[in-house]
């Protein structure tokens, strides 16, 4: 995935916030790059960029060698369901749905067969430390273990590329250093991305690059600047 001089702003009431200001971004495939910076210095608007969820009003951004705002919506609801995996900050589990139900849920909605859903949903469970819990509902389990079951959910259909917002935020540290070893599995043997956004000197120190964030402008370090040209993130 490649960014240049993207920007994006909302308005709140009379004013306008400047979210993000002309940042060049490059995501190589099959790495881990965290997005660090203050509250409000633009780091989940760059997920949600990175995630399709939604578009800059200026700049670029290449998926696969695809101008993402040139993609109609459905076209972009598809890479989303078939290519990036989610972990929100707020878990965004159904509560209705038990822990197993909601790591299915994306397995059922891409038409998976129940038999290889229910084998990938044991696995996910088992690989976050939750399989004695797959019967239990959101409203059942803790904030670390909920925290797991949108993890699972996001790995389960193998994505190329995960975008996850404070995804140890919830975790104590025995069970972080278990599910960033999990991502860092993922990374070495599939080639998955990720990209975070995060306070957590535990998940930044494990990745592969820090981007600096202030104020909706990457803090560029001219040793960072070199090392971060010429890539692109393009998944198989």
């Amino acid at each position: 995935m490649t960014l240049r001089g993207v920007r994006k702003t909302y308005r709140l009431g009379r004013h306008l916030v400047a979210a993000l200001q002309g940042v060049d971004l490059d995501v190589r495939a099959g790495e881990m790059l965290a997005l660090a910076g203050p509250s409000g210095s633009g780091k989940s608007t760059l997920l949600n960029l990175c995630g399709l969820i939604d578009l800059p009003d200026a700049g670029s951004i290449l998926l696969r060698g695809e101008p993402v705002q040139r993609l109609g919506e459905r076209r972009r609801t598809l890479l989303r369901r078939d290519v990036i995996g989610f972990v929100f900050q707020n878990f965004n589990l159904v509560p209705v749905m038990t822990a197993a139900e909601n790591v299915e849920y994306p397995l059922f909605i891409a038409g998976l067969p129940e038999g290889e859903r229910r084998r990938r949903v044991a696995q996910a469970l088992e690989r976050v430390g939750l399989a004695a819990h797959a019967g239990h509902r959101p409203d059942e389990l803790s904030g670390g273990q909920r925290q797991r079951v949108a993890i699972a959910r996001a790995l389960v259909k193998r994505p190329a590329l995960v975008i996850a917002d404070e995804p140890t935020a919830s975790l104590d540290s025995h069970t972080a250093d278990a599910v960033l070893e999990l991502m860092r599995e993922r990374c070495r043997d599939e080639g998955v991305t990720f990209v975070f956004a995060t306070h957590d000197e535990r998940l930044s120190s494990r990745c592969d690059r820090v981007v600096p964030l202030l104020d909706g402008r990457v803090q560029t370090a001219p040793a960072a600047a070199a090392a971060a040209a010429a890539t692109v993130w393009s998944a198989a």
